[in-house]
Protein backbone atom coordinates (compact mmCIF):
# COMPACT_ATOMS: atom_id res chain seq x y z
CA UNK A 1 0.00 0.00 0.00
CA UNK A 2 2.31 2.86 -1.30
CA UNK A 3 0.98 6.11 0.46
CA UNK A 4 1.72 9.60 -0.63
CA UNK A 5 2.20 12.06 2.30
CA UNK A 6 1.37 15.71 0.64
CA UNK A 7 3.33 17.91 3.13
CA UNK A 8 2.01 21.30 1.65
CA UNK A 9 -1.85 19.86 2.08
CA UNK A 10 -3.47 21.60 4.60
CA UNK A 11 -5.30 18.61 5.69
CA UNK A 12 -3.32 17.05 9.17
CA UNK A 13 -1.11 13.91 8.07
CA UNK A 14 -2.96 11.82 10.09
CA UNK A 15 -6.37 12.17 7.87
CA UNK A 16 -3.87 11.92 4.54
CA UNK A 17 -2.88 8.57 5.51
CA UNK A 18 -6.19 7.29 6.98
CA UNK A 19 -7.46 8.47 3.26
CA UNK A 20 -5.28 6.37 1.97
CA UNK A 21 -5.58 3.38 3.33
CA UNK A 22 -9.95 3.71 3.12
CA UNK A 23 -8.92 3.76 -0.66
CA UNK A 24 -6.21 0.87 -0.83
CA UNK A 25 -9.57 -1.00 0.99
CA UNK A 26 -12.22 0.76 -1.67
CA UNK A 27 -9.89 -0.89 -4.30
CA UNK A 28 -9.56 -3.88 -2.99
CA UNK A 29 -6.12 -3.94 -1.79
CA UNK A 30 -7.12 -4.93 1.74
CA UNK A 31 -9.81 -7.29 2.22
CA UNK A 32 -12.28 -8.20 5.41
CA UNK A 33 -10.03 -9.71 7.59
CA UNK A 34 -6.40 -8.21 6.37
CA UNK A 35 -4.03 -7.19 9.15
CA UNK A 36 -2.61 -3.54 8.17
CA UNK A 37 0.89 -2.53 8.47
CA UNK A 38 1.99 -2.12 12.40
CA UNK A 39 1.85 0.98 13.81
CA UNK A 40 5.36 1.49 13.63
CA UNK A 41 6.27 -0.27 10.15
CA UNK A 42 4.04 2.27 8.60
CA UNK A 43 5.55 5.03 11.16
CA UNK A 44 8.98 4.07 9.67
CA UNK A 45 7.87 3.87 6.54
CA UNK A 46 6.42 7.05 5.79
CA UNK A 47 8.98 8.82 8.25
CA UNK A 48 6.07 10.09 10.80
CA UNK A 49 6.14 9.86 14.32
CA UNK A 50 4.13 6.51 15.51
CA UNK A 51 1.67 8.59 17.27
CA UNK A 52 0.49 9.88 13.76
CA UNK A 53 0.26 6.64 12.31
CA UNK A 54 -2.01 5.60 15.71
CA UNK A 55 -3.90 8.42 15.20
CA UNK A 56 -5.41 7.97 11.66
CA UNK A 57 -5.99 4.32 12.62
CA UNK A 58 -7.99 5.37 15.58
CA UNK A 59 -9.92 7.35 13.16
CA UNK A 60 -10.49 4.77 10.72
CA UNK A 61 -11.47 2.38 13.75
CA UNK A 62 -14.32 5.53 14.93
CA UNK A 63 -15.44 4.84 11.04
CA UNK A 64 -16.03 1.43 11.21
CA UNK A 65 -13.16 0.36 8.43
CA UNK A 66 -11.02 -1.01 11.10
CA UNK A 67 -10.56 -2.90 14.47
CA UNK A 68 -7.57 -3.35 16.44
CA UNK A 69 -6.99 -6.08 18.27
CA UNK A 70 -4.81 -5.79 21.23
CA UNK A 71 -1.47 -7.59 21.04
CA UNK A 72 -2.63 -8.58 17.46
CA UNK A 73 -2.59 -5.76 15.42
CA UNK A 74 -5.11 -3.59 13.41
CA UNK A 75 -7.52 -5.30 10.83
CA UNK A 76 -10.21 -4.35 8.20
CA UNK A 77 -13.86 -4.77 9.29
CA UNK A 78 -15.22 -8.04 8.24
CA UNK A 79 -18.18 -6.04 6.10
CA UNK A 80 -16.40 -2.95 5.65
CA UNK A 81 -18.74 -0.62 3.93
CA UNK A 82 -17.58 -0.52 0.30
CA UNK A 83 -19.78 1.69 -1.15
CA UNK A 84 -19.26 4.29 1.83
CA UNK A 85 -15.18 3.87 2.03
CA UNK A 86 -15.99 4.37 -2.27
CA UNK A 87 -17.96 7.69 -1.19
CA UNK A 88 -15.31 8.92 1.31
CA UNK A 89 -12.23 9.00 -1.02
CA UNK A 90 -14.71 10.65 -3.89
CA UNK A 91 -15.40 13.28 -1.61
CA UNK A 92 -11.64 13.19 -0.63
CA UNK A 93 -10.39 13.34 -4.20
CA UNK A 94 -13.09 16.36 -4.85
CA UNK A 95 -12.00 18.24 -1.67
CA UNK A 96 -8.31 18.38 -3.37
CA UNK A 97 -9.52 18.99 -6.93
CA UNK A 98 -11.29 21.95 -5.59
CA UNK A 99 -8.59 23.71 -3.78
CA UNK A 100 -6.19 22.90 -6.99
CA UNK A 101 -8.47 24.59 -8.60
CA UNK A 102 -9.37 27.58 -6.92
CA UNK A 103 -5.20 27.82 -6.24
CA UNK A 104 -4.75 27.90 -9.85
CA UNK A 105 -7.56 30.81 -9.94
CA UNK A 106 -10.56 28.65 -11.69
CA UNK A 107 -13.78 27.58 -10.75
CA UNK A 108 -15.63 24.60 -9.63
CA UNK A 109 -17.78 25.14 -12.77
CA UNK A 110 -14.21 25.00 -14.63
CA UNK A 111 -13.37 22.10 -12.92
CA UNK A 112 -16.95 19.99 -13.73
CA UNK A 113 -16.65 21.08 -17.26
CA UNK A 114 -13.45 19.66 -17.68
CA UNK A 115 -14.26 16.70 -15.73
CA UNK A 116 -17.39 16.75 -18.38
CA UNK A 117 -14.76 16.67 -20.88
CA UNK A 118 -12.48 14.22 -19.64
CA UNK A 119 -15.30 11.84 -19.26
CA UNK A 120 -16.55 12.07 -22.53
CA UNK A 121 -13.05 11.56 -23.96
CA UNK A 122 -12.28 8.30 -21.94
CA UNK A 123 -16.17 7.11 -23.09
CA UNK A 124 -15.09 7.58 -26.47
CA UNK A 125 -11.52 6.41 -25.87
CA UNK A 126 -10.58 4.21 -23.22
CA UNK A 127 -7.82 3.36 -21.50
CA UNK A 128 -6.40 0.43 -23.13
CA UNK A 129 -7.54 0.45 -26.62
CA UNK A 130 -10.72 -1.38 -25.39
Amino acid sequence: MPIELRPGDRQPVFLQIAGAVRAAVARGEFTPGDPLPTVRQLAADLGVHANTVLQAYRQLAADGVVTARRGSGTFVNRGAPGAAERRVLADDVAERALRDTYAHGLTADDLTAALTRRRLHTAQHPPGGA
